[in-house]
């Protein structure tokens, strides 16, 4: 401030009549702080005229400060919500409609990439520059195959060269003199006026006149930290913070690098209540706000899943929460993936899809602003989003305030509502939400800032995270659709330049008193190297490898213990073949999943796995049966017709997509030709078809036994044979057959039958190896035993013997109980 001051002396110039030019806002108070802690230092009576502040401004506010500005239909606005549709008429404009959805968002990005450079242009002169760099543009694009990027670049260009802009009313400004603070990077607008205003303007490089204390980074001074990953990372940032506070260093600066670890970092910090002040803020589109609008957005669509509307309903609070519980139990029970398979009858059918109606079908984006306000407040969400801060600055992108939807009264295209829904996307990704600061007289302040913003910061520590060669390059990548040639036509800032930008912006972090400096080693099971700054200062032995910054607390350690439960007051009356088979491999998992009756809940949106095609198999067959033994089809062209028809009403009425039936629908041809031959074979041994998926129960003492036969067949004898099909490896139903006494299932279905002379077996349908029987020999003997069995084991439960967790090898690993019994915490000395 003393060089601005000498400048005023020298020249003459009333405080009052100078504007001194900061590269970003946050300065503007620590600049008005510097100036008058400099009064205080002066003597008194000298230089009295100096007790006026000059006005300190960034081009921004320096802009707001001189009067409305109001922008014209097709002016470049920098807001996303507007730009993006002033992008698709212009590309409708120019000949490009077909491709406007496509290339809106691509136009706008390159326009915004030209906009500075475009505004630091004066106004009557922007013309003749777009029209100059146009025609030099077009000489390296004329290529036929770079037809639509030469269309992009030229649409682009002559937007940013006929739109207005805020800043154009400081070209008439005449301040006496014009100080301007140079960053790391000059400012095209700050260049523009030092030309305009001559020797009225004096330039100070901000990075000598704010110069933290220290001249250069030593080993003192900075530490080093190598994580593991991510996490790790997180948690000694967060600790390097906390360590500076306890040592009264404050505020301490965290630079925001990577957001995602920033948003880490910050959570860990308000535990321990530290108060932030984030000057980053981070995507609009993270917060819960706009995740709850989004997800009214996704239910609204005509093919929504019913896992997306669920979504939606959990976060409207007008639908009552148990109704919502209970009919997404019912969903899931039948399997009902998608909102147009829900029964008409349903007690949330008719309510919810009064309001999907309402956001369905096309119209203007006016008309789409009215009514989407109108669902949220029908749907409860409104009163939620107006109470939170996220929430108002989502309403306040998205125009959804009261009478802010007019904005767009000139748009008159109608959207569809998938249009509709990209525009409300592309609206809160390209927004920002920044948080509530805290109270400038709140302890422990830490201020989250880019690594640009350190320069003229009073702090008394950096943490800097982030630092591997991905999130802090040496050379940064440009942004925007340039070529480094076309960079080079337009004005834009060359790699180079960029480069030597944010190694100045790291050499002046590494002067503060007390900095640390962190990365991770790996990310994605992949090795990450530490940026090429960072190696720069281990070559120069700059710096040292700290210990973990972490505070180890003493933690007594407390395994649990086998869990050993008495389900005596939980006598069942009705028992299958898969809950018998629970108690035998665990009487906990029996205990939890069929006493309690604890289930997972079934995902409803997933991908196809071996059981669905288990299960379609088994419906393709009995369908297949029942329509032989109607229709006998002895040769096998009959036969392959009749289990194709089978095969198509089975992918109907199990509601199976073709797109994801076709691994298995590949793999339908060997598994039908397999099948086909071994039912000639089957056939011919005197075997022949009587019922598929039979339901049977039968008695067993106060118990019921029940299940569903897959199959049943009459031999040549007249005896039963009892069938269950199998997709699983050869070797699985090998082990089943060799493992006689510890199989219960064909055994349980023999019992089922209550029939002393039957047969029972396996009939395994591969892909590769065609279908084969694996026949249970001696099941009536097997039977008893299972029935001795389960006699056994009901009456022990219900004399109250533990049900404790005994379960080994694979029972446990897919096991849904593991998370109740805790197996792998257990004190097992």
């Amino acid at each position: 401030m003393g060089q601005i001051r000498a400048e005023m002396a020298a020249r003459g110039v009333h405080a009052s009549r100078t504007v001194v030019l900061l590269p970003y806002a946050q300065l503007m108070q620590e600049a008005r702080s510097a100036w008058l802690r400099g009064l205080e230092c002066a003597q008194p009576g000298v230089n009295a005229p100096a007790h006026f502040l000059p006005r300190f401004e960034t081009s921004m506010n320096w802009t707001r400060s001189l009067g409305g500005f109001e922008p014209g239909p097709d002016d470049l606005q920098l807001d996303c919500a507007r730009d993006v549709l002033t992008a698709a008429s212009l590309l409708a404009r120019a000949g490009l409609a077909p491709y406007q959805n496509l290339l809106a968002a691509r136009l706008m990005e390159a326009a915004w990439s030209l906009a500075r450079l475009a505004a630091s242009v004066a106004p009557a002169a922007r013309a003749q520059w777009g029209l100059r760099l146009d025609s030099l543009l077009a000489s390296g694009l004329d290529a036929p195959v770079l037809a639509m990027e030469g269309a992009l670049a030229r649409v682009a260009l002559a937007w940013v060269a006929s739109s207005s802009y805020p800043s154009d009313r400081l070209f008439a400004a005449r301040p006496d003199l014009l100080v301007v603070l140079q960053g790391f990077q000059s400012e095209p607008l700050a260049l523009a006026l030092q030309h305009g205003l001559g020797e009225r303007v004096f330039v100070l490089a901000l990075q000598q006149e704010g110069a933290p204390t220290g001249a250069t980074a030593d080993a003192d001074t900075v530490a080093l930290h190598a994580a593991q990953d991510a996490e790790d990372e997180a948690q000694r940032a967060a600790a390097c913070v906390l360590a500076h506070l306890a040592a009264g260093r404050s505020p301490v600066a965290l630079v925001a690098q990577d957001r995602v670890l920033t948003r880490r970092v910050r959570a860990m910090l308000g535990e321990r209540g530290v108060a932030v002040r984030d000057e980053t803020g981070w995507t609009l589109s993270t917060t819960r706000a706009a995740a709850a609008l989004m997800s009214l957005m996704r239910a609204c669509a005509w093919d929504a899943s019913t896992d997306g509307v669920l979504d939606w309903l959990k976060n409207a609070p007008a639908f009552d929460p148990q109704l919502v519980m209970q009919a997404e139990a019912g969903w899931r029970r039948g399997a009902v993936r998608e909102w147009r398979a829900v029964p008409l009858g349903d007690a949330l059918q008719r309510p919810v899809q009064a309001l999907r109606d309402s956001l369905q079908s096309g119209r203007p984006l006016v008309r789409w602003l009215v009514d989407l306000r109108a669902v949220l407040q029908s749907a409860g969400q409104w009163t939620g989003l107006t109470q939170d801060a996220a929430g108002q600055a989502v309403l306040q992108a998205l125009r959804l305030h009261e009478g802010a939807h007019t904005e767009f009264a000139d748009v008159a295209v109608s959207m569809s509502q998938s249009e509709f829904t990209a525009w409300v996307s592309q609206a809160l990704e390209a927004a920002s939400f920044l948080p509530e600061h805290p109270e400038k007289s709140a302890p422990g302040q830490v201020v989250i800032l880019p690594l640009s913003q350190l320069l003229g910061r009073p702090l008394a520590a950096v943490v800097l995270p982030g630092c591997d060669d991905v999130r802090l390059p040496m050379s940064p990548e440009p942004t925007g659709p340039w070529t480094p040639t076309q960079r080079a036509l337009l004005g834009l800032p060359a790699r180079a330049q960029l480069a030597a930008a944010s190694r100045a912006a790291w050499q002046y972090a590494l002067q503060f008193p007390y900095v640390d400096v962190l990365w991770r080693q790996s990310e994605g099971g992949e090795h990450l190297m530490a940026s090429g700054f960072v190696q720069e200062l281990q070559l120069s032995q700059i710096g040292v490898m700290a210990p973990d910054p972490r505070l180890l607390r003493p933690l007594t350690a407390k395994p649990g213990a086998m869990p050993r439960p008495k389900g005596d007051a939980l006598a069942l009356t009705r028992l299958s073949s898969t809950a018998y088979e629970d108690l035998r491999r665990c009487p906990y998992r029996f205990f939890a999943l069929r006493q309690l009756k604890l289930q997972e809940s079934d995902e409803l949106d997933t991908e196809l796995g071996k059981r669905d095609f288990g299960n379609w198999l088994h419906t393709v067959l009995k369908l297949f049966h029942e329509a032989l033994n109607e229709s006998p089809a002895p040769d096998f062209v009959g036969r392959v017709a009749l289990i194709n028809r089978a095969a198509e009403q089975a992918t109907a009425a199990l509601g199976l997509s073709s797109s994801e039936f076709l691994p298995f629908a590949a793999a339908w041809p060997r598994v039908r030709a397999g099948y086909l031959e071994w039912l000639a074979g089957h056939e011919a041994s005197g075997a022949a078809f009587v019922a598929a998926e039979r339901w049977r129960e039968t008695a067993l003492g106060h118990l019921t036994l029940v299940g569903k036969i897959d199959r049943i067949d009459r031999l040549q004898d007249g005896s039963a044979l009892v069938i269950d099909y199998k997709t699983e490896p050869r070797a699985s139903t090998a082990q089943r057959i060799k493992d006689a006494p510890e199989d219960t299932q064909l055994a349980f279905y023999a019992a089922l039958l209550g029939d002393d002379t039957l047969a029972a077996a396996y009939v395994n349908v591969g892909e590769k190896d065609g279908t084969k029987t694996y026949e249970q020999s001696d099941v009536v003997a097997l039977r008893d035993l299972l029935l001795a069995g389960i006699a056994t084991d009901m009456a022990r439960i219900a004399d109250g013997a533990p049900m404790a967790a005994m379960g080994e090898g694979k029972a446990c690993e897919f096991c849904a109980a593991r998370g109740m019994c805790r197996k792998d915490f257990w004190d097992l000395a």
